[in-house]
């Protein structure tokens, strides 16, 4: 476990950037923590023809485009820090890919807190589609994934911790011990679908001795094989505990440049409703 210091906030110019703003305030202020906001987004360049953007015209217009976007993102970010709390810096990328860009800031941050992607949104092109996958797996970093949609009054009051005995749930525990030594309640869910009945107890003392030792008393529940999508039946727990963060792994892997996802992982990231704390 190591305490949270830095986050590292990706910043756009949609308005759900005031919201993760908001939420990186709340963190920094609970944990003492300093707060980086990273402007980075796709040049409009990459959405042209090549023949195109050769054009000195058209280039004069491109460039034009990718200045408002940054103006209108500044402009948010500039009312959003008005408001009273934690001080956050404003720094931006440059003409590098933004993923490798933001990848690379992140291996110097504790926590990164990054927004939900949301298809069909004008801003949506903004940058990649598998931002948060290829951040997470690229950077090794925990990340806090805010959602596109819904109101986000607090984080961290009422957790719930997806467990199963891999080493992406271990690195999302770790990561997240900070935030569960904090909170008002603590739920875990666990399942081992190819563990014995005897061995998954066993599991379940582990865990529980595992979190008593760091101050942290939760309250287990338990998922053996079941009907269903696991990321589903996870989200729906979550509005059936009422909790306002959920801590899991990021499961996957990159194979010929498409990175792979394990079905609760991409269930998650596509119907979340609350925020989300992945580590891969």
């Amino acid at each position: 476990m190591s305490p949270i210091k830095s986050i590292l906030l990706h910043l756009d110019a949609s308005p759900r950037s005031a919201v993760r703003l908001g939420v990186s305030r709340q963190l920094a202020q609970r944990h003492e923590a300093a707060i980086t906001g990273l402007f980075g987004v796709t040049s409009n360049f990459v959405e042209m023809p090549f023949a195109v953007a050769e054009s000195a015209e058209a280039g004069a217009i491109v460039l034009k485009l990718d200045a408002e976007r940054r103006e209108r993102a500044l402009a948010l970010f500039k009312r959003a820090v008005q408001a009273e709390g934690p001080a956050v810096s404003w720094n931006e990328l440059g003409t590098e890919p933004v993923i490798w860009g933001f990848t690379q800031a992140a291996l110097y941050a504790d926590l990164l807190v990054l927004g939900q992607h949301e298809p069909g949104a004008v801003t949506a092109r903004d940058v990649p589609a598998d931002f948060i996958e290829s951040v997470l797996l690229g950077s090794g970093k925990p990340a806090l994934i805010v959602p596109y949609a819904g109101e986000v009054k607090t984080v961290g009051e009422n957790i719930l911790v997806a467990w199963s005995p891999s080493r992406e749930s271990a690195r999302a525990l770790d990561a997240a011990l900070p935030l569960l030594q904090k909170a008002q309640q603590v739920h875990v869910v666990s399942w081992s679908e190819e563990s014995s009945a005897l061995q998954a107890a066993s599991e379940r003392q582990q865990l529980e001795r595992y979190l008593a030792a760091h101050g942290v008393k939760p309250t287990l529940h338990w998922y053996g094989d079941g009907p269903g999508n696991a990321g589903d039946r996870l989200l729906s727990l979550t509005a059936d505990l009422g909790n306002d963060l959920l801590v899991m792994g990021c499961y996957g892997h990159s194979r010929a440049r498409e990175l792979v996802l394990g079905g609760a992982t991409r269930t998650v990231l596509k119907s979340m409703t609350l925020p989300v704390l992945m580590a891969h």
